[in-house]
């Protein structure tokens, strides 16, 4: 961009608070659902001639190659665009709260985007969904709503401007059965990310993402002959960009991976507002348009903001992008993460709960896919890692060399001053705050543990909210939905609930997580012992006077040691002990429960000891009482 123009520019936005409204461009967000940047303007060779509109608007204005967006699901993406701030600042961060009865309200001074520019002097519109995850002000906000894209009302922005406004178009999430076939791409011809089953299925679904892709150019290419006929395109600003990744990716949409946050972002528009056309690839955190935006229109951008000027003569390229995720529907989980020039760092707070947990894309064809090969031992190991391993604390990927991040480098030795470094960013930028460090209302837990479209709950978070009628330690409802049975007050734990991986066994500090991959319990005698326990039990000795079952493998002989505690003792008693050969194999080990006073009234904790070599692996596959 020639210097020229950015004093232009500056002078502009400088001047825009004193000038009169016609001075000032029209600016149009075109803002995508559930996109990938597979456009032929970004390279893709799928799409290349197949996005000519989406790729004329890069033509003639900026294409950023790097930008993210501050959470990978629509609602919390949204709501932090709208207020200017990630979302994990002003408690915005839930997937569709407020949508009960706990209800969340904007801080005190906080405005939302389009308010600002409203008062300013701008007519404000919005067409198709909102989404934002908060109580808020719509007449404040927009001077026009309507909840489909179409029609535009070419006419009455004409009349109202100069004008602010969303068209919210479809993105990945169209419609593409009735696509025409001579237009469609050929599954055959695709490349399904490194991070997928290589099959026919998961073929189809990328294919599907570029139809999808394709379909939006379409709406697109209507809106700018829209703008055109209406006389608009010379005062226009024109912004196109998604909220998050593909759809029908498991790791992309909901996911905070670069398939997930990584976005299409390209602006079009007159000079001097929008420099000459080029391509910048720098990072670029999507916070960054909504203080574009402000300054576009003249607004001053608030102490709030966490986005910059794009195109200010003192912007200063960012070194990372943050990104957050918490509750997805109804699926509860906390991850952090930042993006710096070379790496992505990511941070899992919730560990006792795998990659793929239960969540609302369940019932569809390549969800099912990926567990039946996994539960078929078909699938990759690797693959069997990333999505139903044990859930690691940190991740940390080359993704210059690994974009589908495949190679988690926590453990390389190599990496370790890289791994330091990120930790410090994350560190620091979670120090402005992050409403997600403690859970929800226990009002918003019981309206998400409701029957929704979208699912029914099984994180132990939910446990709180729900009744265990049966004193098994797991609520009537949880067992239910994982097919067991409610009120049969019998110890029974498969591990195979990928929401809650350990069903509320706890073990020492030494142990680490213990939650293995999905149907599993696993830990190392780091010190050759080691106790798990399971509390919250208020359970009747009398129902479970069979045989104590645990099915389990060790890579070296163990001794397990079994004790219970009465809610009447002060301290728990031997129940018997038993001995677990080393083998490949899983072994099932049973013994009769005791009829004596130690195994009798109501149980309120079983503990089992371990003890065995140093370092031996455990892995456990179920704890029952038959």
């Amino acid at each position: 961009m020639k210097s020229v123009s950015i004093a232009l520019l500056m002078l502009a936005c400088l001047c825009f608070p004193r000038a009169n409204a016609a001075d000032r461009p029209n600016i149009l967000w075109l803002f995508a659902e559930d996109t990938s940047p597979w456009m032929g303007c970004y390279g893709d060779p799928i799409n290349a001639g197949e996005t000519p509109n989406i790729d004329s608007l890069a033509e003639r204005g900026v294409r950023f190659s790097r930008a993210f967006v501050p959470a990978p699901v629509c609602s919390a993406c949204r709501s932090a665009i709208m207020g200017g701030q990630n979302q994990i600042r002003f408690n915005a961060h839930e997937h569709r709260s407020s949508r009960g009865p706990a209800k969340l309200y904007l801080p005190d001074g906080l405005k939302l985007l389009p308010q600002l520019v409203k008062e300013s002097g701008y007519f404000t519109f919005n067409l198709g969904k909102t989404d934002y995850n908060f109580v808020w002000d719509e007449k404040a906000t927009y001077s026009l709503m309507h909840k489909s894209r179409s029609p535009v009302p070419w006419e009455t922005l004409k009349e109202n401007q100069p004008f602010f406004g969303q068209i919210q178009t479809a993105g990945g999430k169209n419609n593409t059965a009735n696509f025409p076939e001579n237009r469609k791409a050929d599954p055959a011809s695709v490349t399904v990310p490194s991070d997928y089953p290589q099959n026919e299925l998961y073929r189809e679904v990328v294919a599907q993402h570029y139809d999808a892709i394709r379909k939006d150019d379409d709406l697109i290419g209507e809106v700018l002959q829209g703008l055109k006929e209406a006389g608009l395109t010379e005062n226009t600003i024109i912004v196109y960009f998604g909220d998050h990744g593909a759809n029908n990716l498991v790791r992309h949409k909901q996911m905070p991976t670069e398939g997930g946050l990584h976005v299409p972002f390209i602006i079009a528009g007159p000079d001097p507002f929008v420099p000459a056309p080029s391509v910048r690839d720098d990072l670029v955190d999507m916070l960054d348009l909504s203080a574009t935006t402000l300054a576009w229109a003249g607004v001053k951008i608030p102490a709030w903001y966490e986005g910059q000027f794009l195109f200010d003569e003192k912007f200063v390229p960012r070194s990372f992008v943050a990104s957050a995720k918490d509750r997805l529907d109804h699926t509860i989980d906390r991850v952090r993460t930042v993006r710096t020039d070379r790496f992505r760092y990511t941070r899992n707070y919730k560990t006792d709960r795998i990659f793929l947990q239960p969540q609302y894309r369940d019932s569809r064809e390549f969800v099912i896919n990926l567990r039946e090969l996994y539960a078929a031992g078909e699938l990759s190991p690797k693959l069997t890692e990333i999505y139903f391993g044990e859930r690691p604390r940190e991740e940390l990927y080359d993704v210059k060399n690994d974009p589908s991040q495949i190679n988690n480098l926590v453990n390389d030795s190599k990496f370790a001053d890289a791994l330091d470094h990120h930790r410090k960013l994350l560190d620091h930028w979670l120090a402005k705050g992050d409403a997600g460090e403690g859970e929800e209302s226990k009002e918003e837990l019981r309206y998400q543990a409701q029957d929704h479209k979208w699912g029914r709950g099984v994180n132990p978070e939910y446990e709180v909210v729900r009744t265990d009628s049966d004193g098994d330690g797991l609520s009537d409802a949880w067992e239910q939905i994982n097919n067991r049975k409610p009120d049969d007050g019998k110890l029974l734990f498969t591990f195979d609930c990928g929401g809650w991986q350990t069903e509320g066994w706890q073990g020492d500090s030494h142990l680490g997580n213990i939650a293995g991959r999905q149907g599993f319990l696993d830990f190392r005698l780091g010190e050759g012992n080691g106790t798990l326990v399971r509390r919250d039990l208020n359970l009747d000795a009398e129902k479970n006077r069979g045989n104590f079952q645990i099915t389990a493998r060790a890579g070296k002989g163990v001794t397990v040691a079994c004790y219970a505690s009465r809610l009447d003792a002060a301290r728990g008693e031997q129940l018997f002990n038993l001995d677990l050969p080393a083998g490949d194999e899983f072994s099932t080990l049973s013994v009769a429960m005791p009829q004596g006073e130690a195994w009798s009234g109501t149980i309120e904790s079983i503990q089992l000891e371990f003890d065995g070599p140093e370092d031996t692996l455990v892995e456990i596959d179920s704890i029952a009482i038959e």
